[in-house]
C-alpha cells in the first residue's frame, strides 16, 4: 500500500530521512519526497519530535450546531428515515445535507435510526 494524499509518511521514512548526510535536496531526492517535508522532519528533530505531529481537520461538522435539535427529533420519533430527518433539517433550519452527512452525524452523536433500512434509503 502506497502513500496516499492527506496522510502522514510512515515512521521507518521518517527515520531513514532523518539519518540521512547531505542538503535537504539531496535527502528529498534520494527518498523520493519533497523538500519541504525533509525540512520539517529535521526542524521537528531539532525540537525533540522524531514522530508525525497530529493531524485535524479545523472544519466543524455542518451538523453541529443542530445536534441538540437532532437528538430530540430522533428521540421524539425514531422510526424516522435518513431522507425524513434531511427534509427536516433543510424545513426547519435551512441547512440541506446529504444522506451520508446525516448518517455520520447521528453515528458521532451514538443514534440509531430503527426503520432505517425499511425505507427508499438512497432517495432525496
Amino acid at each position: 500500500m502506497g502513500w496516499r494524499r492527506g496522510q502522514a509518511y510512515g515512521q521507518d521514512l521518517r527515520d531513514r530521512v532523518l539519518a540521512a548526510e547531505g542538503s535537504i535536496r539531496e535527502v528529498a531526492r534520494r527518498f523520493a519526497v519533497s523538500d519541504s517535508y525533509v525540512a520539517r522532519a529535521r526542524s521537528r528533530q531539532q525540537r525533540g519530535q522524531v514522530s508525525a505531529g497530529v493531524q485535524c481537520n479545523h472544519v466543524p461538522p455542518r451538523l453541529q450546531r443542530l445536534e441538540g435539535a437532532l437528538t430530540e427529533r430522533v428521540a421524539a420519533a425514531p422510526e424516522q428515515t435518513l431522507t425524513q430527518l434531511c427534509q427536516w433539517i433543510e424545513a426547519e433550519h435551512g441547512v440541506r445535507v446529504s444522506l451520508t452527512t446525516m448518517w455520520k452525524t447521528l453515528g458521532r452523536l451514538g443514534l440509531t435510526l430503527k426503520n432505517l433500512w425499511s425505507s427508499p434509503f438512497l432517495q432525496y
